[in-house]
């Protein structure tokens, strides 16, 4: 999974890539994107390490890309948020993060903090670079037109959806409304439209409200989350023991950074299967609908050639038995087959023949 921070400048967004990250992330280099590596924080592997005591484990993990914050103010800031589309467009899920933090010593986007209208226009810069790809495609399919080819129905269909999509665009309208197939929704995912991607909201705000619920909700977003990313930047550097007790003052359970994390997590819709022996412990990330034959082949390609059965176990069921052979005595480990469709938390052992 990767996913793309997005928002103004000033808003806090290349702090929050540094908490999330680790990543001591200094100015933009020439290309103007930060990209790191997060191991995603999975309790269910740390009681698994503890169990089996295996020689090292591995949690899945997830890239973060930060690139530079759009602006209208000059032609410039425009031009060097667009030239980094490319690599948003690749990303699975967008977290937008705009500023409701108040520092004077930290010039605001705009001269104003007002982190709903940078929200709004950020969405309209993306419907807008969405419409840009949109109308290019419709004058490529219009001259393709006026020669006839073996593929003339085939782009006349496209030009028709095309249309449709620039339309809904320019009425500020889901593009998912213009999509009336199966066919045509495959057809558009090959385009990799921002405001297609599902989105995160992370509103920074001031220290004294990293506790408190979100300001304010973004209908188009999976999820809004409230954090204050300096705060977090300076949990993260902590030892985890001190890391708890700045928590425990905050009043908060865990680290915003885990809450984010997870939230990208379910809006991509993945889950973790965990598999565990005597070398290592470690968490697969999958797609939602998963079966088991294709989670076998996330561990191994010759697990999922030669898969036999999966002997499953859910988690909740394992951490209540206390170890494998509880849960084998309390009928709770089963053997599934190939179309088995792997739930969040199954810690399953392949059995395979090749």
């Amino acid at each position: 999974m990767k996913i793309a921070f997005v928002g103004p400048p000033q808003s806090g967004k290349s702090t929050l890539f540094r908490a999330v990250t680790g990543h001591a992330a200094g100015p933009h280099p020439v290309v103007g994107e930060q990209l790191a590596a997060v191991k995603v924080p999975d309790k269910r592997l740390d009681f698994l390490y503890n169990l089996y005591k295996p020689k090292k484990y591995t949690e899945a993990t997830m890239d973060v890309l930060d690139v530079p914050g759009f602006s209208h103010e000059t032609a410039a800031q425009q031009n060097e948020f667009r030239r980094a589309l490319p690599s948003v467009r690749q990303c699975d899920a967008l977290v937008a993060v705009p500023r409701a933090f108040a520092n004077p010593s930290v010039q605001p986007y705009r001269n104003r903090v007002d982190a709903r209208a940078d929200l709004e226009e950020l969405l309209a810069e993306l419907r807008f670079c969405d419409l840009e790809t949109a109308t290019t495609r419709i004058e490529r399919l219009e001259k393709a037109l006026t020669k006839p080819t073996k593929t003339h129905e085939q782009e006349k269909r496209e030009l028709e959806l095309m249309q449709r999509l620039a339309k809904a665009l320019e009425q500020d309208q889901p593009i998912t409304a213009a999509i009336h197939s199966d066919e045509e929704r495959k057809a558009v995912a090959s385009f990799a439209f921002l405001t297609e991607m599902p989105l995160l909201v992370v509103i920074n705000v001031d220290d004294s409200q990293a506790a408190a619920p979100p300001p304010f909700a973004c209908d188009e977003a999976r999820a809004t989350i409230a954090l204050c990313a300096e705060i977090e930047e300076q949990i993260a550097q902590l030892e985890p023991a001190d890391r708890q007790a700045i928590l425990e003052d905050l009043g908060v359970k865990e680290p915003a950074r885990d809450r984010l994390i997870h939230a990208c997590y379910d809006a991509v819709g993945l889950i973790s299967f965990l598999t565990c022996g005597e070398d290592e412990a470690r968490a697969w990330s999958i797609r939602k609908g998963t079966h088991a034959v294709e989670a076998a082949g996330k561990v191994h390609t010759d697990i999922a050639r030669g898969f036999i059965r999966a002997e499953t176990v859910a988690f909740a069921d394992l951490l209540a038995a206390g170890d494998m052979k509880s849960a084998k005595a309390a009928g709770k480990v089963r053997l599934e087959g190939k179309t088995y469709v792997v739930q969040d938390g199954d810690v399953i052992n392949f059995r395979f023949n090749v």
